[in-house]
């Protein structure tokens, strides 16, 4: 499948240091995409850029916290000063939090939705305010198969993927007479750092392919778990010209953990 519409364009990527973030940077750069990578991580994404620009691609960094909406404007004033307009946003940064509603702390809480939630709306608005004008773009947010399932010990994390959710839905209607697409990808269990740090001993991915009865888990059907290259490519198929017709949709790639519920 050709992935045109990508080539060329600007990709902003938060959440790159590590994980999915990684992935989708990669997938697009090779693709054509010039990548401005974001995160925290500072020594993480030089070493990403120093990969990518290795294997003969256009890239920056920038260090900033999606949680504060001044520093997500510069971000987006720097990454256009730098290398172009923005053609693609993707959101990838997020933080996860377990534990029972009960238990579960103030600070916890207001993490998780300040970096999963208003994280997406910092970076989305910023993008938004640049792309609108320019008539075209793409805003795809790496949600969660959690949104859409109840999940024991996992609220916290739902709700704030639940918002991201309805919340890139609701943009993209309000931009698609610009143009621009506005979709979701939503991955069940991947094998990253945040899944493996939630495992209990060396058969962690055999339990959650298995899944759980006790915590009303059904494994996953197709019988393996995620690699981040996986959602990479669903994140790369979205802002392709491929899925120029595609917008406000909610891509799942979780291998029907979730019986798509």
């Amino acid at each position: 499948m050709s992935h045109n519409g990508i080539a060329g364009t600007v990709a902003l990527v938060t959440g790159a240091a590590q994980g999915i973030g990684r992935a989708v940077a990669a997938r697009l750069a090779a693709e054509g995409a010039v990548v401005a990578a974001a995160d925290l991580d500072a020594d993480a994404l030089a070493s990403l850029v120093g990969d990518l620009h290795a294997d003969g691609h256009k890239a920056g960094f920038y260090t900033a916290d999606v949680r504060d909406s001044a520093a997500v404007e510069q971000m987006a004033d720097a990454v256009e000063r730098d290398l172009g307009p923005i053609g693609h946003a993707v959101n990838v940064a997020g933080v996860l939090a377990t534990g029972a509603v009960a238990e579960t702390p103030d600070a916890q809480w207001e993490r998780v939705l300040a970096v999963n939630a208003t994280g997406v709306f910092n970076v989305s608005r910023a993008a938004a305010r640049r792309m609108a004008p320019r008539g075209s773009g793409t805003i795809t947010t790496v949600g969660s198969n959690a949104a859409g399932v109840p999940r024991a010990g996992m609220a916290a994390y739902g709700a704030s993927k639940a918002a991201a959710t309805l919340f890139t839905k609701s943009l993209g209607l309000e931009l698609a007479p610009r143009g621009i697409r506005c979709n979701v990808v939503s991955p069940g269990s991947t094998d990253t750092a945040m899944q493996r740090g939630m495992w209990d001993g060396d058969d962690g991915a055999r339990r959650v392919i298995a899944g759980s009865p006790e915590e009303f888990k059904v494994g996953i059907p197709l019988g393996r778990i995620a690699d981040p290259a996986d959602v990479a490519d669903a994140v790369c198929f979205l802002a392709s010209s491929a899925a120029r017709h595609i917008t406000m949709h909610d891509l799942y790639v979780d291998g029907g953990a979730t019986l798509r519920a």
